[in-house]
């Protein structure tokens, strides 16, 4: 059923983090490798004094029947709520409820349809590409020509984002610093990607791709990954919870030992709908502003790609 339009949020992010450590023996120790740089510039950031950074954006649009080859403007649409969501400019940020409003954070980061192709010459940032395959499944065959998908331009000076059918339920799914080059950038459901065209609800706001370009930044879900109020998301002003968050939920949500006002739901980085999610905390920012000077910093170290 490759046209069912998932109604709960699902992310494959630990699914290829497993992946990648299964197949690739290193992996673990280079993630470590950059959490210890990580922890390092956190701690010398100021995240008040950022300035701004601009990251290249190419968006593949793979598509088997016409109407899933998705218009510029979904495509657009969604480059939009990004700026606003790593902007801190999103209308919707006046809903985070009362005792987190001081901890919502603009990362500064903003991210533009790149300008000039791996090859020097004028594009609109926008790749489509007609395939046979009717749903890809979580295995990375949607990056490569090869195998019916698009094969990524330069992972150190563009992020990419692939749009196509995904199976099983799944809205999206990053691959964290450290992996490999030509499957590095983010996979978004063609349904659940910008608002307008095909975008369907309660994933029509463009809230995946913020909370898998979250991850691409090296972001944790906000209840670390566990089931019994033992996980993490390795950022200490985020309260911890014990499962993800589904729908719409109800202010305060109690959780583990999180009371008075329990779980932060309205996190980018937990399951709720697109309409329920509307902020990063400072120490997610800094983390990702880390990541973009760290083991990214190729991304924004150049305009090359957006002039």
């Amino acid at each position: 059923m490759a046209d069912e339009h998932p109604h709960k949020r699902s992310c494959g992010v630990m699914a290829e983090f497993h992946r990648l450590a299964e197949i690739d023996s290193d992996y673990r120790s280079r993630l470590a490798g950059i959490e210890q740089d990580t922890l390092r510039r956190v701690a010398r950031m100021s995240v008040a004094k950022l300035t701004a950074v601009t990251v290249p954006v190419v968006v593949h649009v793979i598509y088997q029947r016409p109407e899933h080859n998705i218009s510029d403007a979904q495509v657009t649409s969604q480059i939009a709520v990004l700026n606003d969501d790593f902007a801190g400019t999103n209308a919707d940020i006046a809903n985070i409820p009362a005792p987190w409003k001081s901890l919502a954070t603009a990362a500064k980061i903003k991210f533009k349809l790149a300008t000039v192709d791996p090859q020097g010459q004028p594009t609109n940032g926008i790749v489509r590409k007609g395939t046979t395959v009717e749903s890809f499944p979580q295995d990375n065959s949607m990056k490569f020509d090869s195998q019916g998908g698009s094969d990524a331009w330069d992972t150190q000076r563009y992020l990419n984002i692939w749009v196509c059918v995904l199976g099983n339920g799944l809205l999206g799914y990053a691959q964290f610093p450290g992996g490999p080059g030509a499957t590095d950038g983010v996979v978004i459901l063609n349904t659940a990607f910008g608002s307008g065209g095909i975008a369907q609800p309660p994933f029509n706001l463009g809230r995946t791709t913020t909370h898998e370009i979250g991850h691409f930044l090296n972001l944790r879900h906000i209840w670390g990954d566990t089931e019994d109020c033992s996980g993490s998301d390795l950022v200490s002003d985020t309260p911890g919870q014990q499962l993800p968050n589904y729908g719409e939920p109800t202010f305060p949500h109690v959780s583990c030992t999180n009371g008075p006002n329990g779980d932060m739901f309205v996190n980018y980085m937990d399951y709720v709908d697109d309409r329920a999610m509307f902020m990063f905390t400072a120490g997610q920012v800094a983390r990702m502003r880390a990541t973009l000077s760290g083991p990214r910093k190729n991304l924004v170290s150049g305009a090359a790609a957006i002039t």
